[in-house]
């Protein structure tokens, strides 16, 4: 009798070690998915936008319309005005050789008035400088200079910079008066990650040998991607015959039709968006470097950097959300709108532990391993009894 009680106690202790076993790797499974969730997402909590047409004069009519259209795409994706720094000569719509005065179109079928009553212009005119906009990205801007000109981002801001004008190899003209290098912008920019000014940056620029003015970037968590190789042109798309000149390029228009299938709730990805590319229709060859981009490009939605945040998660569970201020229930069903923050920086959260992950995970995704505890704690209850009875 001893020898089977003691037989039944290692087959206990055995299934009881196998319970447990069984239940660690189910949740480091569950571990694993949510760290590759968290990894997946954009980790940012806000989206700023930096446009800026470096160009002037009315044959440039073109480039305020690149800009101008960019500015419509994001506020339309739900970027605020507060969030979007719009650099731009401003000289063509009230140019006295505008047929149409007071109006910037983007397309022959003049169908949208991209200038309207709703634009906010930051820097106008002489103010659109290198200096300005370097100032802009390291934040190294007078004291006395309003909210509406400072790009007030931090280490959880996703940002765009999007330029548009006349350049060469790694240099872009601004105003026919200087010019920004390759390595000018590339500073800016480290400049930016050494002060935690950005957590993501989505580079786009339209001119000619656009794809050099990146070459010399070095910082981290940059994506950028131009419409021209070296020794390669950036061309207009179409013109206007009333208007007297070409009124978008051609791979801005390329990407705005993409864009404008693109709505705030979409799945696209800035791996769609870069596919869409067809240098037959664009005329050159458009470029995208990733090496310094630490995220799967097909993981990275589009609205990453062209709209707002909006972290929902829609749940069949009911929640209850207790208020101690007011000192009553809020009871919400079948929805759950949660905003992620994080007070750790993109560097300390990329050294975090499992602990943290935790933030990104809905309580049901750990319930799997909640069968295997009970019954290693009934088995735990029988060992226990059949050990005092022996004793």
């Amino acid at each position: 009798m001893a020898f089977h009680k003691f037989f039944l106690i290692q087959f206990f202790a055995i299934t009881i070690i196998i319970c447990i076993i069984i239940s660690q790797i189910s949740f480091a499974q569950n571990n694993e998915s949510i760290i590759d969730g968290f990894f997946s997402r954009g980790g940012h909590t806000n989206n700023w936008a930096v446009l800026v047409c470096t160009s002037r004069f009315w044959f440039n009519y073109r480039h305020i319309a690149n800009t101008l259209s960019m500015y419509r795409t994001v506020k339309r994706l739900g970027i605020p005005d507060s969030n979007i720094i719009l650099m731009l000569a401003d000289d063509v719509a009230c140019n006295p050789r505008n047929s149409f005065p007071a109006t910037v179109f983007n397309n022959a079928g003049r169908y949208l008035d991209l200038y309207g009553d709703n634009v906010e212009v930051d820097y106008r005119g002489y103010e659109v400088t290198v200096e300005n906009f370097i100032r802009v990205l390291t934040g190294r801007v007078a004291p006395d200079t309003p909210r509406s000109k400072r790009l007030l981002s931090d280490d959880r801001s996703n940002i765009l910079v999007y330029m548009t004008g006349h350049g060469g190899n790694e240099f872009l003209k601004f105003q026919d008066a200087e010019e920004i290098s390759s390595f000018d912008l590339a500073d800016a920019f480290e400049q930016m990650w050494e002060k935690r000014r950005y957590h993501e940056v989505l580079f786009m620029i339209d001119t000619c040998q656009a794809n050099t003015m990146y070459s010399q970037i070095y910082s981290p968590n940059i994506l950028a991607t131009g419409s021209s190789k070296l020794g390669e042109n950036s061309y207009s798309h179409h013109m206007d015959t009333d208007i007297g000149v070409a009124v978008i390029d051609r791979f801005t228009y390329y990407n705005l039709e993409f864009l404008e299938r693109v709505d705030m709730q979409s799945k696209a990805t800035l791996q769609d968006l870069f596919n869409s590319y067809n240098p037959s229709f664009i005329h050159s060859t458009p470029g995208v470097r990733s090496d310094l981009f630490r995220r799967p490009l097909n993981k990275v939605l589009v609205t990453d950097f062209f709209g707002s945040v909006q972290n929902v998660e829609l749940t069949g569970q009911q929640y209850n959300i207790s208020n101690s201020d007011i000192g009553h229930e809020i009871n919400i069903s079948d929805i759950k709108m949660t905003e992620y923050h994080s007070k750790e920086s993109p560097r300390e959260s990329e050294k975090s532990t499992s602990k943290n992950f935790h933030l990104f995970n809905v309580n049901s995704k750990q319930s799997s391993s909640l069968p295997q505890f009970l019954i290693a704690s009934i088995l735990f209850g029988i060992l226990i009894k059949l050990v005092s009875s022996i004793i």
